[in-house]
């Protein structure tokens, strides 16, 4: 690789030394931008680089790209949104590709994407410092046996960085399983067995329809109002027809639309215990990035009783039993975390103009989060999904490139 070289560095009085006050093992110095993260926005952005003539180094902390699509998502899985919406720049889905690809089917979708824009990922990379040293004017980024100096950072390492497992009382004396969805691949292991599954989002419903398929016996913890919309509406992508109402409606009468197709199509979820928010799923997803759940065959499992809605969890018990807030008690041989995940830049970045230390996203609302000072951008951190990635990663390629002209 001729973007970057290996250089000495003696300065023993470095905040880059470990703690036993001994030299890194190597410095490297990086010709282009750093990008962390070798997951779909990684991938965009250095693709974007590359096509204007633009080197980059991309260091992954796991050992494959999309560590988080390979290593950390259900078997059943696929795309939520029409492959359209899901693309990334320069290069379209292989034509014999379903509308909705599998979990595979992305992930070759995603390795293709690197070999044809040659992105040679640094694996086994975990980054456990960067800062911007003002007296070089280089941002400095540590590994447990690198220090990589670059003009500029790109972080990649999207929203979705860590697992969210949220404190119950009593965790430590359930007497079954708990894990989170992270760690969930298939409703084989649960097969005839009384599963919780807590959080009603996409990954909430559909591990619950999966463990239904596999003839375990699923409930579901709705602790909030939630938006359940079908997945197509009008022989279209309800995503698809969302963004084609926009072009023409103000977003509160493209609301009022999805909302009477929704219940012609699905009926009142309230009656199923899924109460809808006061403020309508397009408004709410700009207002809060929350994003409505598209159905995918799960509201059928409940409406059959298949799948059982629960309230809130007050506490767990010992023998595997479980309070709910209503104050009825229920056992269970597992319980499933579906709580979702968060940023984890404010444990590396020493940074805090650009991202916020409370939840480690970009304090600049869409879309005017990609940009830092001193060389520093986001991508994959709008709450927009993958085409937010993608506009992100043609910004940040733009504005590099004046750079380097």
């Amino acid at each position: 690789m001729d973007y970057f070289i290996e250089i000495e560095d003696k300065r023993s009085h470095d905040p880059f030394f470990n703690k036993n006050n001994k030299m890194m093992k190597r410095c490297v110095y990086v010709e282009g931008p750093v990008i962390i993260g070798a997951g779909p926005s990684g991938l965009a952005a250095a693709a974007c680089l590359k096509q204007k003539g633009v080197p980059s180094l991309v260091l992954e902390r796991s050992n494959c790209i999309a560590s988080l699509w390979q290593l950390k998502t259900y078997d059943r899985l696929c795309l939520h949104l029409s492959k359209q919406f899901c693309e990334l720049p320069l290069m379209s889905f292989p034509e014999d590709f379903p509308t909705y690809p599998t979990k595979n089917q992305f992930i070759k979708y995603l390795e293709l994407y690197a070999i044809t824009f040659d992105i040679r990922p640094v694996f086994n990379q975990t980054v456990v410092c960067a800062n911007y040293d003002q007296n070089l004017g280089f941002w400095r980024v540590r590994t447990d046996t690198t220090e990589y100096v670059s003009r500029q950072l790109i972080v990649a390492t999207g929203e979705n960085a860590e697992a969210v497992v949220p404190g119950i009382e009593g965790m430590e004396q359930f007497g079954g399983s708990i894990m989170h969805a992270s760690l969930y691949k298939s409703g084989e292991n649960f097969r005839g067995k009384k599963v919780l599954v807590v959080g009603c989002g996409n990954s909430g419903m559909e591990v619950c329809l999966d463990l239904c398929n596999h003839d375990a016996s699923p409930s579901l913890v709705v602790r909030n109002t939630v938006h359940v919309l079908p997945r197509e509406m009008l022989g279209k992508s309800t995503f698809g027809l969302s963004m084609w109402l926009l072009k023409w409606l103000p977003v509160r009468l493209a609301d009022r639309f999805l909302l009477i197709i929704s219940w012609l199509l699905l009926g009142d979820t309230a009656r199923l215990g899924l109460v809808r928010p006061k403020i309508g799923p397009l408004e709410l997803k700009n207002l809060s990035g929350k994003t409505p759940v598209l159905d995918v065959g799960t509201l059928a499992k409940i409406k059959s009783g298949d799948i059982k809605v629960c309230s809130g969890i007050r506490r767990l018990l010992k023998h595997h039993m479980v309070e709910f807030v209503n104050g009825q008690t229920e056992e269970f041989d597992a319980i499933i975390m579906a709580t979702g995940y968060k940023s984890n830049v404010p444990s590396w970045l020493k940074e805090t103009e650009m991202f916020s230390e409370k939840d480690g996203l970009p304090k600049r609302p869409f879309p005017n989060g990609w940009k830092g000072e001193c060389g520093l951008y986001a991508v994959g951190f709008t709450k927009r999904g993958l085409l937010g990635a993608s506009m992100d990663a043609k910004k940040i390629a733009e504005d590099i490139h004046q750079y380097f002209q």
